[in-house]
């Protein structure tokens, strides 16, 4: 069967190319309109034709080729549908298809499908299509009316109007960067409204306006910008509005190691995209490397993003990152992102704070604990407080031993939370004492949470499929 995450979407050019149509019933009907809008060429095969597959042939828009299916049918067709109530015929026109290298869709029977129709919002010659894969196409249809009800009937003639002005565009605006950039300014400015009431003289005199405009500045070197943004602990669904927005208007996206798939996933498809994750043992030399890179980008007029795991001031230098951007004049403007002390505890079930377990959290670097006086352990080592760490498996036997020594009860609940807020999320949970043989076994990247609060953990975690105990961790080694 089909793997609907297979599928690759496209948009079929069908004028005035050949379609096979097996069935001629009220399903094949729906299929024959959406194909002769598309301007094919409908060759079709069926025992009865009904009443509008009869006018269609009159009219003079579909062929009739018989009754009969024959595999040679497929020899001079683009593509082939089959939607007939016989499902042993629907699967012959498949393997038929299949043996030829030509598309086919079995109607409602995605598992004979090389390729599917989406659910279509048609405001011609725009299009926006929408597909389950094949897997719930009434979800896909309800999707369909939302977005629909929400895109402005006039926005096909807006695609019209630009089309006419493409060519002049990419004549007088040299660089790719420079029309997207111009294209986005004026799509989000008045012409669309000039279009909507009808006053086609405005609107190109808007055209001709920004034209020129642009023309006068592709001589100068305009500067660019760097937005240091939060991409949240993992899952994409905490990213703010203002990240979003900021990550799908860029032309360069240098991300670190610690942002998710699914986040990259919502980077604009032409951006380009670069790893500037840092590893351990080099993260000074490196960090003087990304901070180059955001300048010399920014100082060549690109609209920049510096995407980070967590929040940009938690741990991330960002910081840093804003010092060196103000020093050298490079405009830049701060998205915060939800900090993985926040998210990744959330999601295991954790609060920070509690009136009767923690009046208080602090957030640490696990990093710098073997160095000297880098922490004042008898600060740390209070109880009635929530202590999370960073970065901190790798230094968790100092960890452990420095609170002990200096108060903390060896049975203090601990978390380790792995891959937080991911569907991946693993929660490991044991007591202090435990802290260093557990942090050697959790996967990386992970958090630390000690104080009391973890207590709560089995009670408030909206999802418990990957918590796991101590004596877990031990019958797993």
């Amino acid at each position: 069967m089909n793997d609907s995450s297979s599928f690759f979407a496209l948009f079929a050019n069908l004028h005035n190319r050949p379609v096979l149509l097996v069935g001629a019933g009220t399903v094949a009907e729906r299929k024959a309109l959406a194909l002769l809008k598309a301007g094919a060429r409908i060759k079709v095969v069926a025992r009865e034709l009904s009443e509008q597959f009869v006018n269609w042939q009159l009219e003079g828009h579909i062929e009739y080729l018989g009754e009969e299916f024959h595999p040679q049918q497929l020899s001079t067709v683009y593509l082939v549908v089959a939607a007939t109530n016989d499902e042993a015929l629907n699967q012959r026109v498949y393997v038929a298809a299949e043996a030829q290298s030509t598309f086919c869709n079995v109607v409602d029977s995605p598992k004979h499908c090389s390729y599917i129709t989406p659910a279509v919002i048609d405001r011609h010659p725009l299009q926006i299509a929408i597909s389950s894969g094949g897997t719930a196409p009434v979800l896909a249809r309800l999707w369909r009316e939302r977005i629909e009800s929400q895109l402005p009937q006039h926005i096909g003639k807006v695609a019209s109007f630009v089309d006419r002005w493409r060519q002049e565009v990419k004549t007088k605006i040299k660089t790719l960067a420079k029309r997207r950039n111009f294209w986005e300014e004026i799509l989000q400015g008045p012409l669309s409204g000039t279009i909507e009431v009808g006053d086609e003289e405005r609107a190109m005199q808007i055209m001709r306006d920004a034209i020129q405009q642009a023309q006068n500045k592709q001589h100068q070197q305009p500067l660019g910008e760097v937005v240091l943004v939060g991409a949240g602990p993992g899952d994409a669904g905490l990213l703010t509005l203002k990240a979003l927005q900021a990550i799908q208007a860029a032309d360069v996206v240098l991300y670190d190691a610690l942002v998710s798939p699914a986040v990259l996933e919502l980077v604009r498809r032409d951006a380009d995209r670069i790893n500037v994750g840092k590893r351990a043992g080099a993260h000074h030399v490196i960090q003087e490397k990304t901070n180059a890179l955001m300048v010399k980008l920014a100082k060549e007029g690109q609209r920049v993003v510096r995407l980070k795991g967590g929040d940009p001031f938690v741990f991330g230098r960002g910081g840093e990152e804003a010092q060196v951007l103000a020093k050298e004049g490079i405009p830049f403007r701060i998205v915060p992102g939800i900090s993985a002390a926040l998210g990744a505890t959330a999601y295991a079930g954790i609060p920070l704070t509690h009136r009767e377990l923690a009046h208080s959290a602090i957030l640490i670097s696990g990093s710098g604990a073997e160095e000297k006086d880098a922490n004042d352990w008898q600060a740390l080592a209070k109880t009635e407080q929530t202590l999370v760490i960073y970065m901190g498996s790798l230094k968790a036997a100092t960890i452990q031993k420095q609170l002990i020594a200096n108060g903390r009860k060896a049975n203090t609940p601990i978390a380790i939370i792995s891959r937080g807020t991911t569907e991946q999320q693993e929660v490991v949970t044991g007591s202090l004492a435990e802290l260093s043989q557990l942090a050697l076994a959790a996967p990386r990247p992970s958090l630390i949470v000690i104080g009391e609060v973890v207590s709560l953990h089995q009670e408030l975690a909206w999802n418990n499929q990957h918590a796991i105990t101590a004596t877990e961790v031990a019958l797993r080694a």
